[in-house]
């Protein structure tokens, strides 16, 4: 956790781009390298749809959610990637699993 998932991107290509994106978005995002999940989803697509990133992780400030989106795009341009659509699945601790019990318990107010 956090999870980078890639669409419509070529496996090779991938896997030869990981290593920086993994450092440097664990730099922005203050997590340890081991933490970041980088994954290619396969999807057959029914109508046309842009190649995309979607980040799934626990919400930190804007700048640092802008600064992750910059870099992605910033390593992905030269590539000739520069539509992709690049976006956020903000996670919640309480709603957040492992090992059947939630990262965190919600208070109650």
């Amino acid at each position: 956790m956090p999870f980078l998932r890639f669409k419509g991107f070529e496996k090779e290509w991938l896997q030869n781009a990981s290593p920086v994106i993994i450092d440097e978005f664990a730099r922005i995002a203050e997590v340890a390298k081991e933490k970041v999940k980088i994954e290619l989803l396969l999807v057959e697509q029914i109508t046309n749809s842009p190649l995309s990133v979607e980040i799934m992780m626990f919400e930190r400030e804007q700048k640092k959610h802008d600064a992750i989106a910059r870099m992605i795009h910033e390593i992905l341009k030269p590539h000739g990637f520069e539509n992709t659509h690049i976006f956020f699945i903000l996670l919640s601790p309480s709603l957040y699993y492992k090992e059947g019990l939630p990262l965190q318990t919600k208070s109650v107010r």
